[in-house]
């Protein structure tokens, strides 16, 4: 009987390469995605923005309990109604539930005819869970050309809305609805320059008001926040000295999601109307960005307790997600290089306060931990503060990311060229060489549009760091049980010759591609940020090169070591050992992936008593450990399988 043929054959084990080059087209359109800048989720723009309409209009529709306005009524049932839906249609994450159950809610209230008051504060309070669950850009890069957005009005909204914004420009006559009358201030005090933003981005359906999407980002910011400014007149400079009283509006974000009516309620109407008028028309006096990650930090974990206090677990999940990747993430590349044990330290904290939230924990217990990573994270802040950030800390810290992050994706890529050049294939290598030298380009064009271009989110980070690891591990998985298979297969010589130019069919040589891609590119773009950080922290970055260059002396050292030793060993052991790393890394590699989507807030985290081994990808949480058991489960499974086969053909061949 003749042995099985030693095709790079992924259908045995249930992966069709056609499947992994849809997987791969996946991944790459998800990358698209994040260098672009735009959201994963646009229909959730759409469904905030309905929210938004029904917070601000449902006053004109009911009035103690009874319709004053049947068009403008049978519209909010219709919004509301929507909303349901596409909540529905949105993809699946773990708030998707709680979010339709808030939904199920605000319709009811529209139907009982409620308090406008209620329904407008159910209708914000689920818009914000909705950005937390599907994020949008949330406020612009730098602060708006208010001279652009003048210019941009005139030309796009005065025929409408009129030169001065009150709804009575040249065609406003012919429109119905007729347009906004962007100077009423009882309109406007309802309305956020970030809903603006959004109405200029979506368009509004049935009416004139159509989408300029196709406007640069920042344009349509300026544009917002010119409309949002004509209720408000710029403040005289007498009336504009006291302003540096910006209140808790300590970054644009705040201030274009803060309503007039929103700040009334904390400061009064005068103040308010004063506050709004000066920051909408002077904005560059609140920063872009807030500088104090800390702050943000602690003050997303205050936001944790409060919702969480009040039962509104939904927004504490979405506040302490919000805490790792808006204030502490950014920071990680920092503490990487310096504090790594306590880095995980606080990783570690936050997933276990994420996890007390999903399993619906006391308010004691959560408060308690909520004050154990306050605690960490004082820690780490007086850490870097006291840390030396030249010399020899930061020649060990670019050392150790280089080797850490690079060593994973290396072994992936020596061992495809290994086989390769054993398979005396060297054709298809120049496949394996443009997937991991696209990667590096691909993530140096990343870092390059996330700096200078768009704002990419840590959660954006995580998402494609954890699904392009998940990717890897599949087709690992499947590579690995095809070397193992052969490893037992025997008389490998002769099947190299008259077999392989046919096993290795193109198909497969792209597989090897997108393997090779998928492993650098997973840990370039990661390894750029850990850079970039130590960049600008050092005055002389001498040490920080130095470090590099012997990382890649490092790397390469190990490259020519692997390859010298793949080239001594018999045919048989060298399959053998490379299915058993490709075992190995698919394992760490299921891992990290679920635990990046648990940090991007994909999946519940649910900590157990558990070692944390980075190396290995195991962190302790019943999502990870249960993934990594199911790949290992796979994997010992198929190793068993090859074993009866290769005896069954032993005995078949001896008869």
């Amino acid at each position: 009987m003749t042995p099985a043929s030693p095709h790079l054959s992924l259908r045995r084990w249930g992966v069709t390469t056609t499947r992994i080059r849809i997987a791969l087209v996946f991944l790459l359109a998800a990358w698209a995605s994040l260098v672009v800048g735009q959201t994963q989720d646009p229909e959730a723009a759409v469904t905030w923005r309905l929210l938004d309409y029904i917070a601000v209009d449902y006053a004109g529709a009911v009035h103690a309990g009874a319709i004053i306005n049947d068009a403008e009524y049978a519209e909010m049932r219709e919004f509301s109604m929507t909303v349901t839906k596409q909540l529905a249609a949105l993809r699946a994450t773990p708030q998707q539930a709680a979010l339709k159950e808030e939904a199920a809610r605000l319709t009811a209230l529209v139907e009982q005819r409620a308090a406008p008051d209620e329904v407008a504060t159910a209708a914000r309070k689920l818009g914000a869970q909705l950005i937390a669950a599907y994020p949008v850009p949330l406020a612009p890069a730098q602060a708006p050309d208010l001279a652009r957005g003048a210019a941009l009005y005139q030309s796009l909204c005065a025929t409408c809305h009129g030169a001065t914004g009150a709804g009575d420009g040249s065609a406003a006559g012919n429109l119905d609805p007729a347009p906004v009358d962007f100077t009423d201030e009882a309109r406007a005090r309802e309305r956020s320059v970030f809903a603006l933003y959004q109405v200029i981005t979506q368009g509004l359906e049935s009416t004139a008001m159509v989408s300029y999407a196709g406007l640069p980002d920042d344009d349509r910011w300026a544009l917002a926040f010119h409309v949002g400014g004509i209720a408000y007149p710029a403040p005289t400079p007498e009336a504009s000295a006291p302003f540096d009283d910006r209140l808790d509006m300590n970054n644009l974000q705040q201030l274009v999601q803060k309503t007039p009516a929103t700040l009334a309620a904390e400061v009064g109407d005068i103040r308010a109307k004063a506050i709004m008028g000066y920051l909408r028309h002077h904005p560059p006096v609140v920063p872009a960005a807030s500088g104090d990650q800390w702050g943000i930090v602690r003050a997303r974990l205050n936001d944790t307790v409060t919702a969480y206090r009040r039962g509104d677990h939904l927004a504490a999940r979405a506040a302490a997600l919000a805490a790792y990747l808006d204030g502490f993430e950014p920071l990680e590349p920092i503490i990487a290089a310096r504090q790594p044990a306590l880095m995980r330290q606080v990783e570690q904290a936050m997933m276990a306060l994420r996890g007390s939230i999903d399993r619906s924990a006391s308010a004691v217990e959560v408060e308690a931990l909520a004050r154990d990573v306050s605690v960490l994270v004082d820690q780490a802040e007086n850490a870097l503060a006291g840390a030396d950030g030249g010399g020899w800390s930061a020649f060990l810290g670019a050392l150790t990311i280089l080797v850490r992050e690079g060593l994973e994706a290396l072994l992936i890529v020596i061992a495809m060229v290994a086989f390769l050049r054993k398979a005396e294939r060297r054709d298809v290598l120049r496949y394996v060489h443009a997937g991991w030298v696209g990667a590096l380009a691909a993530g140096v064009v990343t870092w390059v549009v996330a700096t200078y271009v768009v704002s990419i989110s840590g959660a954006q980070r995580e998402v494609v760091e954890g699904l392009s690891g998940l990717l890897a591990a599949v087709v690992l998985v499947s590579v690995g049980l095809w070397l193992h298979q052969k490893s037992h297969a025997g008389r490998w010589q002769q099947y190299l010759k008259e077999k392989l130019s046919q096993a290795l069919s193109r198909q497969s040589a792209w597989v090897l591609f997108g393997l090779s891609f998928v492993a650098v590119y997973r840990e370039v773009f990661e390894t750029i940020l850990f850079y970039t950080a130590m960049w600008n922290e050092q005055g002389d970055n001498r040490m920080v090169i130095g470090g590099f260059l012997t990382g890649v002396l490092i790397l390469v050292g190990v490259t020519i070591a692997v390859l010298r030793f793949s080239r001594r060993l018999p045919i048989g052991q060298f399959f053998s050992l490379s299915s058993l790393l490709m075992a190995i890394l698919a394992v760490v590699l299921t891992g990290k992936g679920i635990a990046a989507l648990q940090e991007a807030g994909w999946f519940a985290v649910a900590p157990v008593a558990f070692p944390r081994i980075d190396w290995l990808g195991v962190y302790p949480s019943v999502q990870v450990l249960t993934a990594q058991g199911i790949t290992l489960a796979a994997l010992v499974a198929g190793y068993l399988v090859n074993k009866r086969l290769a005896r069954t053909s032993q005995s078949s061949s001896s008869v």
